[in-house]
């Protein structure tokens, strides 16, 4: 299996969650697949977890945090 990075995880666990949601699975495939995204979930969490630190610790100016707002591409209101 190739290695795993935020992208591939957030896509499976789109993909479970779809699955879930058709209601065509067992229920011991459906538990196996429950816990499979409980597991991606987590992973996901912990890489954006990170993610906010490494943001935080760029931001950090004179030793004090100085949030910035992050606006999306085109919101200029």
């Amino acid at each position: 299996m190739a290695r795993k990075t935020f992208e591939t995880a957030l896509s499976r666990l789109e993909q479970i969650t779809e699955e879930l949601e058709s209601g065509d699975l067992s229920l011991e495939d459906s538990l196996k697949k429950f816990d499979e995204g409980v597991k991606l979930a987590e992973y996901c969490n912990a890489r954006l977890s990170e993610a906010r630190t490494k943001v935080e610790m760029l931001l950090e100016k004179d030793g004090r945090l100085q949030s910035e707002p992050f606006e999306e591409p085109g919101d200029e209101s």
